[in-house]
């Protein structure tokens, strides 16, 4: 199973890079397979580096939301 990550974008550092962040981790991604500007404060799902699809920040958060329930100590 792969899992695709929620990142926000920091900063467009190049023509295919940007720097993003999530729960405190913050890393440089690879922008160049989306079909659309990004600009700071967008959401992308990122996947081994890349970020893959743009999404809205609901949909991020929510998705973060069950990952922390899923990974949780407290989970079966």
């Amino acid at each position: 199973m792969c899992l695709a990550y929620p990142y926000q974008i920091l900063e467009i550092t190049g023509p295919f890079t940007a720097k993003a962040s999530v729960d405190g981790v913050t890393k440089e991604i690879y922008i160049s397979l989306i079909g659309e500007p990004l600009k700071p404060g967008d959401w992308v799902l990122v996947h081994v580096g890349f970020a893959i699809q743009k999404v809205d920040e609901t949909l991020a958060f929510e998705t973060l939301k069950n990952y922390h329930d899923l990974f949780s100590e407290d989970s079966p």
